[in-house]
């Protein structure tokens, strides 16, 4: 059992989230790579849909407390600090996080559709270059 609580402590952050050694061994146990939380500001699409999902997820709908009974802040209120986020004491600090999460991924949203609009996917960028090397090739053209 010792060996087991020795693991634990090397593979939990103890100021919230996973150490590097912690997401290495996940990723050696479940297969899934863990990337570190978004601590600075979202400031690309990318950090906005990751922080925002994140925020979102854990704190929409609780699933326990924010504090236990000594009053000290649970694993899942860390996790907030290990994202660059206050730790939230009570429940109506967990839905201001959530709120943040929502807003973020609205602004992500609206990022998407930005460059969306103004740049073809690219299944549609593929297809316009099959086109034009069609026609060049029945043009006689050595495209």
């Amino acid at each position: 059992m010792a060996t087991k609580r020795a693991k634990t402590k090397a593979t939990r952050d103890p100021k919230g989230g996973l150490t590097a050694a912690g997401r290495a061994r996940y990723a050696r146990t479940e297969g899934v790579h863990l990337r570190p939380g978004v601590k600075g500001a979202a400031d690309t699409p990318e950090k906005m849909r990751r922080k925002g999902s994140f925020l979102r997820r854990h704190f929409a709908n609780p699933r326990g407390p924010m504090v236990d009974d000594a009053g000290e802040p649970t694993r899942l209120a860390l996790s907030a600090h290990a994202w660059g986020e206050p730790v939230p004491k009570t429940k109506a600090d967990a839905r201001r996080l959530a709120a943040k999460g929502t807003r973020l991924l609205e602004r992500y949203a609206a990022a998407k559709q930005r460059a969306g609009a103004s740049r073809p996917s690219a299944r549609k960028r593929a297809t316009a270059k099959r086109a034009t090397a069609k026609r060049a090739r029945a043009a006689g053209g050595s495209r």
